[in-house]
């Protein structure tokens, strides 16, 4: 029997694991963590029979044949790079799936921000169009577990029609034989520089999932991918909000907007006024998913009712509620300075900002900027606070806050809105969340149950 080891105990290295064991792989999933929520999760799996290993770091052994890694371990960390060095096969989970479910096309959704909106609306289109192709990856689910549903369907799950997977660069680095159908690059500014040591190393991993597809869906209006991307996709299917004029390559390939429809493919496909999220960044993300969806052979109609009944993606400007005329928004998935300029320029001024968290290397001129033009009090939270504040003095910006918790920054918006005029509370941290939450959904949350108290 083959040995296979998964390395954490996400959803991801779950059912990584539960794929592996029912594949005739003798399965061992290990976590350095160990806490009652995993203990109780740990039961199960071994009740499966396969080995759970809590409180345990991987340490490549004589026998083993496979490694799978989970998306939140560095691929380049000593214990990986010792297996690889012994020749053991080491790959992620995305690549696990991908060997298990490459019978079917697969749309690939990359980007550093606007790819989950994008592969939300995606899938959503393609439900309209009655097919099975449910959002995995970095949304929905984790990739290994559409594996298992498809793995099941003779015994009643329904086979997938398309895999819509979005996938980070993370992901990418650890899955080379991931070769979409369509790929899908929305947008590219730094982030994860850390992880991955230069902007450039971060664009080569993007673009190579972009090289292995067969068809390219790229966003005209980022001035990064505008500048550097035509010349390698000579054939890419490029998007502009901005009209025809300001497209890239043949006219008849790309998708624009005009006299306020979606242009796709030199053919009008849906008003833009159907979708109900705001901000041109939303309007850039809808001609990206109507690109796939007219490449992927879907009519209009189809496109059409995917856009009118989409809702929006909860944590990315989703609208918590309305309190005595002010808006509670929350932006949680905003967790770098781009994203969180983008929330900003998407709503009406003057503005609350909760921003805070755990920093991220980055250039922060353009936040700053908008914070400026549309923020009256910015309320500070996290392990950020203290350095964001000596950011906004040095711009010249007194108008903050360091209330440190979410809990009273949203008591304090609440107070302050009345006297400061503003019409809207935003959650939009520009940091990620693991100084206070597992991830940007819990911090997400927990803004969304405080504001609906304010309510109660």
């Amino acid at each position: 029997m083959p040995k296979a080891h998964v390395i954490g105990f996400g959803k991801s290295g779950a059912a990584a694991a539960q794929l592996l064991n029912r594949e005739g792989w003798q399965a061992i999933l290990s976590d350095r963590n160990c806490n009652p929520t995993l203990q109780q999760q740990q039961q199960q799996l071994i009740a499966e029979g396969i080995d759970v290993r809590l409180g345990e770091g991987f340490d490549p052994s004589p026998g083993l044949d496979l490694v799978v890694v989970s998306p939140g371990v560095p691929w380049d960390c000593p214990p990986l790079v010792e297996a690889r060095s012994l020749g053991i096969e080491t790959i992620g989970e995305m690549e696990l799936a991908w060997r298990h479910l490459n019978r079917v096309p697969w749309v690939a959704i990359t980007g550093t921000n606007g790819k989950t909106t994008t592969t939300a609306l995606i899938a959503a289109i393609f439900k309209a169009a009655g097919l099975h192709a449910p959002a995995c990856g970095n949304i929905g689910y984790a990739a290994c577990e559409l594996a298992l549903s498809d793995a099941r369907s003779k015994e009643g799950s329904p086979p997938l029609d398309w895999t819509i997977a979005e996938i980070s660069s993370y992901q990418i680095e650890s899955s080379a034989g991931v070769a979409p159908r369509i790929g899908v690059w929305t947008t590219f500014t730094p982030d994860h520089l850390s992880r991955h040591g230069s902007l450039d190393r971060y664009y080569e991993i993007k673009a190579s999932l972009l090289e292995k597809s067969q068809f390219q869906v790229l966003n005209g209006d980022d001035p990064y991918l505008r500048k550097t991307a035509p010349d390698r996709w000579p054939d890419a299917c490029w998007t502009s909000i901005q009209g025809k004029s300001n497209l890239l390559g043949d006219p008849q390939k790309g998708v624009y907007i005009e006299d306020g429809w979606a242009i796709a493919l030199g053919e009008p496909v849906v008003e833009v006024n159907r979708l109900r999220m705001p901000g041109n960044h939303n309007l850039q993300n809808l001609l990206m998913a109507v690109a796939v969806a007219r490449l992927a052979g879907l009519d209009e109609g189809a496109i059409a009712r995917g856009v009118t009944e989409f809702p929006g993606v909860p944590h990315r400007l989703e609208r918590i509620c309305t309190w005595n005329g002010i808006e509670f928004i929350n932006d949680s998935k905003a967790t770098n300075y781009d994203a969180a300029e983008v929330g900003l320029n998407s709503v009406d001024a003057p503005a609350i900002l909760i921003a805070g968290g755990e920093a991220k290397a980055g250039d922060d001129t353009g936040w700053l900027k908008a914070i400026e033009a549309k923020v009256a009090s910015v309320l500070l939270i996290g392990d950020a606070a203290e350095a964001f504040a000596r950011r906004l003095e040095q711009v010249g910006n007194s108008r903050y806050e360091i209330v440190e918790t979410m809990e009273r920054a949203v008591s304090r918006a609440a107070q302050l809105a009345p006297e400061v005029e503003a019409r809207v509370v935003l959650l939009s941290p520009a940091c990620a969340s693991f100084d206070r939450y597992q991830n940007f959904e819990e911090r997400g949350h927990h803004f969304r149950q405080l504001c609906l108290n304010l309510l109660a």
